[in-house]
């Protein structure tokens, strides 16, 4: 921390922001009826009795263009439908039963929902799972067609039917190409319709491209929060990948960052005559504060001594109270599986740091205990690891505290493990809740 705090006292220079043409964030919902798709005359009138979305205007000729509003927000909407098939390349984000693959493999026709997103870039995601839910509230899935992937109508209904909005993880994806050679490339979609540049990785291996996905995450995370694109060069600080080296990124257009490479690696300008050819950036970061006063700046893989040895990824406080929210909203769920066979589950709580660890706006290390036993107001639980800045406090050490000072958890079952993010696997899995 106190090495972070050194190396960004210096070259507050400002620098010129790129142009970024934002996309349409375009989603397509597969219904349950196939006919619903069509209708849309049904559809205007679910959204005249929602309590969620207002619908402030509304025209239906050749198309149906309307512009609703939820809460503060106010959004233009374009709807139409189109046939349906679900592209090779989208990423499977949720569990879905085979019986809900064939049903989904039956419809042909889909309802496409494109949104022009605004500057609060998470209510605005927010806003359109909530439009797609009062207008199909069964629907089987949808295909996110800016961050090919496909999400769970059950998850869908969850995360429209809640007042926190869910993680930025869900308006990016980061797929990643690989070769024959152990080559990966990594590189995301999604991020274009908030206004910001994609982000890469390239040069990354099959043994490092996890530790690689993680970077880009964390970054684009952040990004996402900040609602606008870096400056050029400007550094953004990501984890500590030990107790005193912190992983300082920066953001390199793609033109630029191809020319530390040669001319036939993978992600290379003959891999993007199709695609990935603009509005792109490439990570790499400044290893040293004496890089970051020169402006040199290297491959994230100097760092991959480190980054298999359970580096400390940043979150920010706003996605720390986002996660704390939803956990709380949620923690019914978990108390109630709290003590069946073959049950375990974490919980994240807030520890205050030592004095000396202390910043503005950041004085609590987040750190994973065992739940031990549960009272109506207060939990008692076992730290399952060390502290990095709470230094008379041991892993093993345990503690009683209230329910508020939760900020996440994990229910670890049988079939796997579940988050308040998709507590709709419970219901999967057959567990009574009631």
């Amino acid at each position: 921390m106190a090495l972070f705090g050194k190396l960004f006292g210096k070259n507050k220079e400002t620098a010129k922001k790129k142009d970024v043409e934002k996309e349409i964030s375009c989603m397509i919902v597969i219904p349950k009826n196939e006919e619903e798709a069509d209708n849309y005359a049904l559809l205007e009138e679910r959204l005249k009795a929602s309590k969620t979305i207002t619908l402030k205007d509304s025209i239906i000729d050749n198309g149906w263009k309307l512009k609703i509003a939820s809460g503060e927000m106010e959004c233009d909407v374009n709807i139409s439908t189109m046939e349906v098939e679900i592209p090779e390349m989208f990423r499977i984000q949720h569990f879905f039963r085979d019986i809900d693959i064939e049903a989904i493999q039956r419809q042909k026709r889909g309802l496409v929902v494109e949104m022009l997103f605004n500057e609060r870039i998470l209510d605005s995601y927010h806003t359109q799972l909530k439009l797609i839910h009062e207008m199909m509230p069964d629907c089987l899935a949808v295909l996110d067609a800016s961050s090919e992937k496909v999400l769970s109508g059950k998850w869908v209904a969850l995360a429209a039917e809640s007042n926190v909005p869910p993680s930025p993880r869900y308006i990016f994806t980061v797929q990643a190409v690989s070769n024959d050679d152990d080559e990966v490339w990594l590189h995301s979609h999604g991020l274009n319709r908030c206004g910001l540049c994609e982000l890469e990785v390239l040069n990354s291996t099959k043994d490092t491209y996890d530790a690689h996905y993680n970077i880009i995450e964390t970054m684009a995370k952040r990004l996402i929060e900040k609602g606008e694109l870096l400056s050029e060069k400007e550094p953004i600080y990501l984890a500590m990948v030990t107790n005193e080296i912190p992983l300082i990124a920066v953001a390199v257009d793609w033109k630029e960052a191809l020319k530390k490479y040669p001319s036939g690696i993978l992600g290379g300008a003959g891999d993007r005559k199709e695609g990935h050819n603009r509005n792109t950036d490439v990570i790499f970061c400044y290893a040293t504060p004496e890089d970051y006063d020169k402006k040199r700046y290297s491959e994230v893989s100097v760092f991959d001594e480190y980054l298999s040895e359970n580096p400390i990824y940043m979150l920010s406080n706003q996605e720390t109270e986002r996660m704390k929210k939803l956990a709380a909203e949620r923690l019914e769920y978990m108390l109630k599986m709290f003590g069946r066979e073959n049950i375990h589950i974490l919980l994240k709580v807030g520890l205050e740091v030592d004095e000396e660890f202390k910043e503005e706006g950041n004085s609590f290390e987040h750190i994973w205990f065992e739940l031990k036993k549960k009272e109506s107001d207060t939990f008692e639980a076992e730290l399952t690891q060390e502290p990095y800045y709470v230094k008379d406090l041991h892993e093993g050490a345990v503690m009683t505290f209230p329910y508020s000072q939760i900020t996440d958890w994990i229910i670890f079952t049988q079939d796997g493990r579940v988050t308040p993010d998709d507590v709709y696997l419970l219901a999967y899995d057959g567990w009574n809740l009631e």
